[in-house]
């Protein structure tokens, strides 16, 4: 199973994490079961950008992003040439290493 590296993140994962999914799992599902608190408003519908990452190795494991999710990553704040929507990523073969960046577009987090 492939091996998903999480890099710390002050308010969402502030030490970070490492834990193994399933090959074709949705990358969101896989970090909200694994106790990262991803930001999803729109829960998975590629509708908003609020569970936008950055894909620091691994990236060649994974399918390209389709039309509606680049779509979505232009409205995401900090886009980057590595940039996915969690939501739309489907883990791939090959270990990954990803970045939760600093902010997010949701204006309406609720507190959990």
């Amino acid at each position: 199973m492939p091996k998903i590296t999480v890099l710390p993140h002050e308010t969402v994962c502030p030490n970070g994490a490492e834990f193994e999914a399933e090959e074709g799992e949705v990358l969101a599902k896989a970090l909200l079961k694994n106790g990262v608190k991803i930001e999803h408003a729109c829960e998975f519908s590629c509708a908003c950008a609020t569970c936008h990452v950055y894909i620091v190795k691994g990236a060649e494991t994974l399918e390209i992003a389709d039309d509606r999710e680049e779509d979505q990553l232009d409205k995401a704040w900090g886009l980057k040439a590595n940039s996915r929507l969690s939501c739309q990523t489907k883990i791939g073969s090959g270990d990954l290493t990803i970045e939760i960046p600093k902010y997010s577009i949701n204006y309406a987090r609720e507190n959990d």
